[in-house]
């Protein structure tokens, strides 16, 4: 039985690890994040503590600056990218053995510490991730890989979240964090199983080199600023769509805490992970351009469906229509982008090239939230809607006329069962 290429890609080998290093690369954000303020405030820890505990998240935005180092330096052990997936895991599973020993209201400026050496770690890990899942697949197969990257980093954020409080619930802490470090420790298997990528890449061969070269490299490209700005624009809609959603579902539609807990939260993630899985096989058909434009276009034009319930009012169809369209196109556009800033980078440098333009691609999400408050207080819900959507279309403009700047990509063919 012949299988269409846009679903026999999913069974390649380098496919099915990368879902797992996806999902150890997810697994330790919320336990130093969420899953650990909710450890704090059960221990009886008073909110200001809690609240200066969520910078020990800043690694995550800052990571481009050691990201060199992982271009330069190489592990004796399972090469360039695997080694410094493995060591990072290691490092990760150590610090949560430790902070599974720790009590907050004893050592509370300890655990502090603790969180933010694991928020390094993962950081890190991410890093050499990024860079390994960018060296070890080819042009047809980034959308497939981008997709169960998705989808394995989305199940680690469920499992280090929402099963981790059960599990704390019932047995404690302690239990929790020790089994998390545990998973991680098996997940190093997926490293030592991953394919080692096969172009024979020379790493920089200083320091110096792994800093500078990566900028000097990428700006001496042709087109290289304007594809700058299409990292930034092109899911910038979306950003100004999602930055208040509960709170347009809480108080603009009038939806119970539960029911966004339902609806904004169970469906919307079901939606993102289904979408990331649709975009990432429907680019080995369509390319990279051609996708980056449909799902664009079904990023921006989802963005009205919030107008819409906003004009209708309270309307259960309408909103797990809204929601359900809003994630679908976001996850399918995430599959694609992804697959843009792998192409983007060079091999020698992947891991601080990708690095940059991952935090480029951050700006739209970190400094959204500001504005669009000021918007919605000054012209109403269904009217910031019509605007995001109309935020979307630069980005989409500049991808047409980058069209000659984008990568071609050769067709694949069906395989046999």
């Amino acid at each position: 039985m012949t299988i269409p290429p846009y679903l026999a890609v999913f069974r390649d080998r380098r496919i099915a690890v990368i879902l797992f290093l996806g999902f150890s690369s997810g697994l330790p954000i919320a336990l130093s994040g969420g899953t650990l303020q909710a450890w704090l405030a059960d221990s009886g820890i008073d909110i200001k503590t809690i609240g200066l505990l969520t910078l020990a998240g800043l690694p995550y935005t800052l990571k481009f600056l050691w990201a060199p180092l992982m271009d330069r330096f190489v592990p004796r052990l399972l090469g360039r990218r695997r080694g410094w997936v493995a060591v990072t895991q290691l490092l990760v599973a150590a610090v949560l053995l430790v902070m599974g020993g720790m009590s907050p209201s004893r050592s509370v400026f300890a655990l502090a510490l603790l969180a933010l050496l694991l928020a390094f770690f993962s950081a890190s890990q991410d890093i050499a991730f990024d860079a390994y899942r960018t060296d070890v697949l080819d042009e047809k197969r980034r959308g497939a890989g981008a997709a169960v990257g998705v989808l394995g980093y989305r199940l680690a954020m469920l499992t280090s979240g929402a099963l981790a409080l059960i599990l704390a619930d019932h047995f404690g802490w302690q239990v929790t964090y020790w089994t998390m470090a545990v998973l991680m420790l098996i997940l190093v298997g997926a490293s030592i199983a991953a394919p080692e990528p096969t172009d024979d890449v020379r790493p920089p061969r200083s320091l110096g080199e792994a800093v500078i070269h990566p900028f000097v490299e990428y700006f001496r490209r042709d087109r290289a600023v304007a594809l700058l700005a299409l990292v930034v624009l092109y899911k910038l809609g979306d950003a100004f769509a999602v930055s208040l959603s509960t709170t347009f579902l809480l108080r603009g539609v009038g939806l119970s805490l539960s029911e966004i807990g339902l609806i904004n939260k169970g469906l919307a993630l079901a939606a993102t992970i289904l979408g990331a899985l649709i975009g990432g096989g429907l680019m080995v058909k369509l390319g990279l351009f051609r996708s980056l434009m449909l799902f664009g276009v079904l990023q921006a034009v989802s963005n009205l469906t919030y107008s819409i319930l906003a004009l209708a009012g309270k309307s259960y169809v309408l909103v797990v229509a809204a929601v359900g369209l809003d994630n679908l196109a976001g996850g399918m556009g995430s599959a694609a982008f992804v697959a843009l800033i792998m192409s983007m980078c060079d091999r020698r440098y992947t891991a601080t090239q990708y690095a940059l333009l991952s935090a480029a691609a951050s700006v739209g999400r970190v400094f959204v939230g500001p504005p669009s408050g000021i918007m919605v207080a000054a012209m109403g819900w269904a009217p910031f809607f019509f605007v995001t959507f109309l935020i979307a279309l630069p980005g989409l403009v500049l991808l047409w006329w980058l069209r000659p700047a984008l990568p071609a990509e050769p067709a694949l063919a069906p395989q046999r069962a």
